[in-house]
C-alpha cells in the first residue's frame, strides 16, 4: 500500500454547494426534510465566544458561543425541540427532563459547524447534535453512508440548515496513538476492518478519509473486542479528481494504522476481506433500492464537481477497472451508479449462479 504523494499537496477548499429541487424532492419524499425552530443563520448571532479546552487544559478548535440572555432561553429551547425531532420523532412528552448545556462553534473546515450539548437532568448523561450548513455533497454523502454502510445515521435539513447526530467512537489519530497496540485488540480485527472501511469509501467515493475524519468503535464481545470504523465527515463526497483520494489507504495521515495492519494481514485474506464488503454493499443496496435508485437518479443530474474532475476520475476508475462503461458518465452520481454495477458485476462473476445478488433498479 504504497503514500500517494500527491494526496498531502495543499487542496483548495471544496464549494459549498446549494441544495438543488431533484435533492430537495428526495428529502422530502423519505422525511429528511422538517420544520426546524432553529437555523443555522440563527445559531450565528451570537454575542460572545470563549475558547474550548480540553481536560488537559489544551486548547480545541472550539469556542464556546454566548448569547444574549434575551435570547438563550427561546433559543435553548428550540434546539432543544430539535433534538427530540432528531431522536424520538419531536416527541416532547419524553425529553422534558432533558436541557441544552452548552452551545460550541468550530470555524475550522468547510461546515463551520455548531455543538449543542444536551444533559439529562437526572443522571447528567450527555449527548451532542451538530447544526450546519447544508451542502449537497455533504447530504449526499450522509444518505450514501445511511443506505450502502453498516451504520444508521440520523440527520435533518431545513432550508439552508443540517442538523447531524453525533456519531461516537474513537477519532483515528488518537486510535493510531493510544489504542493501536493495545494487547487487548486483536490485530487481525483492526485489519479487517480497516480493508472493509477503504473498501466502502472507494465504491461509493468519500473521499479525505484521514485519521481524523473517521472514528473506531470498539464493541467487548464474549472473548475479544469487536472494531468497527465509521465516517465522521463527509465534506469530500464525490468532489476530488484523484482516485487515490477515496482510499483512505493513502493517506500519510493513515501510514502507521496502514504499516500496521499490513503485518497482520495475507494478501489472500484482504481479498477475501474486501469481497466480503462488496457483498454486503450490494445486499444493502438490494434491501434499499427504491430509495437509493432515487437518490443515484437525483446525484446524477447534479453538479457536484467541475466537468474536469469527473472526466479525470472517470478515466482513472474506467483504467482500475478495465471497463470502458466509466467513460460515458457525465456526472459523479454516474460514477458512483457504475461503481457499484461494476462491483455486482464482480462479485456475480465469483458466485454461484443461485446465490448471486439481483440487479440494483
Amino acid at each position: 500500500m504504497p503514500e500517494d504523494l500527491s494526496l498531502n499537496a495543499a487542496t483548495p477548499k471544496k464549494p459549498s454547494l446549494p441544495v438543488s429541487d431533484g435533492l430537495r424532492t428526495y428529502l422530502h419524499r423519505y422525511r429528511r426534510e422538517r420544520e426546524l425552530p432553529v437555523t443555522y443563520e440563527r445559531l450565528r448571532d451570537f454575542h460572545e465566544s470563549i475558547p474550548l479546552c480540553d481536560a488537559q487544559g489544551r486548547p480545541t478548535l472550539w469556542d464556546s458561543v454566548i448569547y444574549r440572555s434575551e435570547e438563550m432561553g427561546p433559543l435553548y429551547e428550540g434546539l432543544k425541540r430539535i433534538y427530540a425531532r432528531l431522536k424520538v420523532d419531536g416527541n416532547l412528552t419524553v425529553v422534558q427532563h432533558l436541557y441544552v448545556d452548552r452551545v460550541d462553534f468550530c470555524s475550522f473546515g468547510n461546515s463551520t459547524p455548531f455543538r449543542v450539548r444536551v444533559v439529562n437532568a437526572y443522571n447528567d448523561n450527555q449527548d451532542y447534535f451538530y447544526v450546519k450548513k447544508a451542502d449537497a455533497s455533504r447530504i449526499y454523502g450522509l444518505e450514501l453512508e445511511h443506505l450502502l454502510s453498516p451504520n444508521r445515521l440520523n440527520f435533518l435539513t431545513h432550508g439552508n440548515t443540517l442538523i447531524e447526530e453525533h456519531i461516537a467512537g474513537i477519532p483515528g489519530d488518537i486510535f493510531i496513538d493510544r489504542w493501536m497496540n493495545n494487547s487487548e485488540l486483536k490485530p487481525i480485527r483492526v485489519a479487517k476492518e480497516l480493508v472493509k472501511f477503504n473498501e466502502r469509501c472507494f465504491v461509493r467515493l468519500l473521499g479525505d478519509m484521514r485519521s481524523y475524519n473517521f472514528v473506531f468503535v470498539l464493541t467487548p464481545d464474549f472473548e475479544e473486542a469487536q472494531v468497527r470504523i465509521r465516517a465522521m465527515d463527509f465534506d469530500q463526497q464525490s468532489y476530488n479528481s484523484r482516485m487515490h483520494f477515496y482510499l483512505p489507504q493513502f493517506f500519510k495521515e493513515n501510514a502507521p494504522l496502514v504499516a500496521y495492519c499490513t503485518r497482520h494481514l495475507h494478501v489472500q485474506t484482504a481479498l477475501q476481506y474486501q469481497r466480503e464488503e462488496q457483498t454486503l454493499m450490494l445486499q444493502r443496496a438490494d434491501l434499499a433500492a427504491v430509495r437509493l435508485g432515487h437518490l443515484l437518479e437525483a446525484m446524477a443530474h447534479e453538479p457536484l464537481a467541475p466537468e474536469e474532475k469527473i472526466h479525470a476520475l472517470r478515466a482513472s476508475l474506467a483504467e482500475h477497472y478495465q471497463r470502458a462503461e466509466y467513460l460515458k458518465c457525465e456526472t459523479m452520481g454516474a460514477l458512483v451508479r457504475e461503481n457499484l454495477a461494476t462491483v455486482r458485476h464482480v462479485v456475480t462473476a465469483h458466485s454461484d449462479p443461485a446465490t448471486a445478488p439481483g440487479a440494483l433498479h
